[in-house]
């Protein structure tokens, strides 16, 4: 007769129990980014909705954002250090291939052992990143789980392309998942399509890039964040409410019950277009982050989560409807509790 292998079992339901975002210093306007893209304050804001956007500077790292918008996780959650087992941060802008960033981050933090590993999901890497948290600390793998979204994607970015210079930008959101009383994260939707592949891309591998140095020397072009703005859209105009359905659905609710929805904060026009497929109740609030924070990719649900409650906009207990759709392309919802979060500068 064969052994039988133990298993783990752990907590009923989980919630997100603290949140913290770090939002760089410089503050970048339409006209600063519109010349090189011969474009204007009008045109973008039409475009996207955005008005203003952070860039980091070269010491507002993806390891030091992170740093900060965790601390922030910990002390609105009132979690300590050593109570977190596993660390999980979703990017797509950690410029090394290895290592990953989150075991640095952790050591950082002074998380002495944790599980430490990144997720590549393009901007719906937050949500793929809460989903895996919630399910370890149901499972019993984890007790608490610290989940990033970061990005610092004018690393990436073409100052001279008109279809991402004007839309993506930089900043850290962090939250700590646990144990609760009462169901907090409801369960995920999420899928992806690699038909679409295409749509948002680094537009040439490592090894062609090496090859052109090879061939060309300086003349070589480096490898560039490239996006089809029209293909999205398109994409998120149409498939996106089924996903929405279906995680609010699966949580038991109707769109009447929802306190919030905080969707990726890709495009003005976007959200817009989403708040009203679904008909959402009045008094839904709805994020708008992008005007103030730009396209921050896997950071910008835990950004726009935190503006929404610094406002006033919602508050802590509230519930709220996540979206996230990106590079891939891939996509993730979930219906969740809000949590406190950190005072942010």
């Amino acid at each position: 007769m064969a052994a039988r292998i133990a298993q783990t079992t752990g907590a009923e339901h989980t919630a997100i129990l603290g949140l913290g975002v770090y939002r760089p210093v410089r503050v970048v306007t339409n006209d600063e980014v519109a010349g090189p893209i011969n474009s204007s304050d009008e045109w973008i804001q039409t475009r996207s909705g955005i008005k203003t956007r952070r860039f980091a500077g070269e010491s507002e790292t993806i390891q030091s954002m992170s740093v900060a918008a965790a601390k922030g996780a910990l002390e609105s959650s009132g979690i300590a250090v050593d109570q977190v087992d596993c660390v999980i941060v979703a990017t797509s802008t950690h410029l090394l291939l290895t290592p990953a960033a989150a075991p640095r981050i952790a050591t950082e933090l002074g998380m002495n052992g944790a599980a430490a590993f990144d997720v590549s999901a393009g901007c719906a890497g937050f949500c793929h990143a809460l989903a895996l948290a919630s399910d370890l600390v149901r499972c019993g793998t984890a007790g608490h789980v610290l989940v990033i979204g970061v990005e610092k994607l004018t690393d990436t970015i073409n100052p001279k392309d008109r279809s991402t210079a004007f839309l993506f930008a930089d900043g850290a959101g962090a939250v700590i998942v646990g144990p609760s009383a009462e169901p907090g994260i409801g369960p995920t939707v999420w899928g992806s399509d690699g038909t679409q592949h295409h749509a948002i891309r680094q537009d040439k591998d490592w090894v062609e890039f090496f090859r052109e140095i090879d061939d060309k020397g300086l003349d070589a072009v480096r490898p560039y964040l490239a996006m089809e703005g029209t293909a999205v859209f398109r994409w998120a105009a149409h498939s996106l409410e089924k996903v929405c359905r279906d995680a609010i659905d699966r949580a038991g609710l109707s769109t009447d019950d929802l306190d919030a929805m905080i969707p990726h904060q890709a495009n003005g026009r976007i959200i817009e277009i989403m708040a009203r497929v679904l008909k959402l109740p009045e008094n839904c609030a709805l994020a708008n982050d992008i005007e103030e924070t730009g396209n921050t990719s896997a950071a910008s649900i835990p950004l726009a989560m935190e503006s929404l409650l610094r406002k006033g906009e919602s508050k802590p207990g509230d519930t709220a409807l996540l979206i996230a759709f990106g590079a891939g392309l891939s996509y993730a919802a979930q219906v969740v509790t809000l949590p406190k979060a950190a005072i942010s500068g």
